[in-house]
C-alpha cells in the first residue's frame, strides 16, 4: 500500500476541508462529497457514478480494508493514512473510512439514457434517511435509477449517502428535477406513472393479481413503471397525485395506523419486480 502522506493533526486545514463537506453551501461551491464508512466508501471507490479524489483511512482500516485501498490506487485516487483523532475530525460516523468525491452528474437524461423498466421517483422526500433508504430499495429491486425532485432533500447530504450502504454509487440518480418534469419525461419512454398513497382507489395487492393481463383501465405493474413518493408526513399533495395516471394503496391487514415512507416505497418496488420478472400467460 502507497500513500501519499500521513495526517496526525486533526485540526490541519484539511481535515477542516473534508469536516465542511458535511454543509450544502460548501459541497456546491466545491462540486464535491464526503463519503463514509468502509462499504460506501468501497462502492464510490469501484463505479463509474463518481470521480472520487481522495481517500482518508486510518492504519487499522487500511490493513482492515486492503481492497478499497488497491482499487484506490488502480484508479488513481490519492490515499493518506490519518490517525483515529484525525477520521473522527472528519466524521463520527467514518468507521476509519473518508473519501471525497466530485458530485453525481444528477441530469434525467443519465436515467432515461439507461431505458430503465422500474424508476422511483421522490417528491418532497425531505428526511435524508428515507431518502437513502429509497434509494437502496430501488438497487435491491432491480430499478434502473431514482429521481429526486427539486424540493427534496440534497442527494449527497451526508446522512443520505450512509443510509444508501453504497447503492448511490450503483444506478443513475438525477436530482433537482420538477416533479411536472420528472413525469413527462417518464411517460414518454414509455413508462405508466404511479403514486403510491394510502388513499389510493387501487389496491397494490388487487394489481398483482392481474399483472400481466389487467383489465382497461387497470393499471399493468407487468409495464415499465414510475413510482412517485411523497413527503413522510403529509404524503402527496392533489396537484402531484394528479400527474400520475393512478394512484395505489398498500393495504394494512393489520392494527397499523400507517406505512413509513421507506418501507411503503419497498413494498411497492418489489411488487413491480415481481410482476416485471414474473412469466406472463
Amino acid at each position: 500500500m502507497t500513500a501519499t502522506d500521513v495526517l496526525t493533526n486533526p485540526r490541519s486545514e484539511r481535515v477542516k476541508a473534508v469536516r465542511a463537506l458535511a454543509g450544502r453551501a460548501v459541497r456546491e461551491r466545491q462540486g464535491r462529497f464526503v463519503v463514509e464508512g468502509p462499504q460506501s466508501v468501497r462502492e464510490a471507490v469501484a463505479g463509474s457514478r463518481t470521480r472520487v479524489r481522495d481517500l482518508y483511512l486510518t492504519a487499522a482500516a487500511a490493513a482492515r480494508y486492503d481492497e478499497i485501498v488497491v482499487a484506490a490506487a488502480a484508479h488513481g485516487v490519492r490515499t493518506t493514512i490519518g490517525d483515529d483523532d484525525v477520521l473522527a475530525a472528519m466524521s463520527p460516523d467514518a468507521q476509519g473510512v473518508v473519501a471525497v468525491a466530485d458530485l453525481l452528474g444528477g441530469g434525467l437524461q443519465g436515467v432515461l439514457d439507461e431505458r430503465p423498466r422500474l424508476v422511483s421517483v421522490l417528491a418532497r422526500v425531505r428526511d435524508p434517511g428515507n431518502a437513502g433508504t429509497v434509494i437502496r430499495a430501488s438497487d435491491a429491486a432491480g430499478a434502473g435509477g431514482v429521481v429526486l425532485t427539486t424540493e427534496s432533500v440534497d442527494v449527497h447530504n451526508p446522512k443520505v449517502v450512509r443510509s444508501t450502504a453504497g447503492s448511490l454509487f450503483h444506478l443513475p440518480v438525477a436530482y433537482d428535477v420538477a416533479l411536472a418534469t420528472a413525469v413527462q419525461a417518464m411517460r414518454a419512454a414509455g413508462m405508466t406513472v404511479l403514486a403510491a398513497d394510502g388513499t389510493g382507489e387501487h389496491d397494490i395487492d388487487d394489481l398483482l393479481d392481474v399483472a400481466g393481463h389487467a383489465p382497461a383501465g387497470v393499471p399493468d405493474l407487468a409495464a415499465p413503471t414510475a413510482w412517485v413518493f411523497g413527503n413522510e408526513a403529509w404524503g402527496l399533495p392533489d396537484a402531484d397525485r394528479a400527474l400520475a395516471d393512478a394512484v395505489v394503496r398498500v393495504p394494512l391487514h393489520g392494527r397499523a395506523e400507517s406505512l413509513n415512507l421507506a418501507t411503503a416505497a419497498t413494498v411497492c418496488l418489489y411488487a413491480s419486480a415481481r410482476a416485471q420478472r414474473s412469466p406472463r400467460g
